[in-house]
């Protein structure tokens, strides 16, 4: 049986990215290779890391459906660099992914919450289906739909907290966070451009619609990029991201995956 493993993994621009490894329920024996199940690929959210509780509770939620790969973002736990808040975490999420195929998953299903939401929705834009760092599916959790939203008083917080000096100072001792002070050049492609460009691969796009960050205005322009490629979940009461995602909807999500990417 494949035992759980940590490694410290190195983005092709050079950043390194802490990273866990959860075999799963499965037991992996000569007949039964980690190729003939799915692995579950998780993108926290905006000051998230590999051992935060929620992400490990999400991770847990998999395990019955796969084996899963957890991973911090750059600029957050103790991952290198410093967090651009979604720009350069695609590279992030594929260093993820690739390690997860050198792990022997053929399939791969990528999961993502609010930033990391954003985040796997542009990396399945920008890297083949099926390639070495490329998704089989993807699934977005409580994503936005465009840049620079501040309509939400949380979302007002949140820019304070990455464009101001002394914001970023709270995101670094706070929330043990670490920010970029550069502005994006250029600005990254947003997630309703790159919803059209993931085609013909499996998408599902989750929101909830009590989320105080992004109202469902966010997930319907997801979905109408999407078209007939993607499936909408509104959630009914559910807020945002991984704190908000309840275990039934976990499991849910877990069918969903391994029924497109098993």
């Amino acid at each position: 049986m494949r035992r759980p493993a940590r490694r410290f993994l190195r983005t092709s621009d050079g950043v390194t990215i802490d990273a866990v490894y959860d075999p799963g329920a499965a037991v992996y024996d000569g007949s039964r290779t980690p190729s003939a199940h799915p692995v579950f690929v998780i993108a926290h959210g905006f000051t998230g890391a590999v051992d935060r509780p929620h992400v490990r509770r999400v991770a847990q939620a998999f395990t019955p459906y796969g084996a899963v790969v957890t991973f911090s973002f750059r600029g957050h736990g103790a991952s290198g660099g410093r967090s651009t808040v979604g720009d350069r975490e695609v590279l992030d999420l594929a260093a993820a992914v690739r390690w997860a195929r050198e792990l022997g998953h053929a399939r791969v299903g990528t999961v993502g919450f609010s930033m990391g939401g954003s985040v796997a929705l542009r990396h399945a834009a920008l890297h083949e289906a099926g390639g070495g760092t490329g998704t089989d599916a993807v699934v977005s959790v409580s994503a936005p739909a465009r840049w620079y939203y501040r309509g939400t008083a949380p979302m007002r917080r949140l820019h304070w907290l990455v464009t101001r000096p002394e914001g970023r100072v709270v995101g670094r001792y706070g929330f043990r966070t670490r920010i970029h002070h550069r502005d994006w050049d250029p600005v990254p492609l947003s997630p309703v451009q790159a919803v059209p460009r993931i085609a013909p691969t499996p998408l599902l796009i989750v929101h909830g619609d009590a989320d105080g960050y992004f109202p469902v205005d966010h997930p319907r322009m997801l979905a109408a990029a999407a078209g007939d490629q993607g499936e909408l979940w509104l959630e009914p009461g559910m807020g945002h991201a991984e704190h908000a995602a309840s275990d039934e909807l976990l499991a849910r999500i877990g069918e969903w995956v391994v029924g497109r990417a098993g």
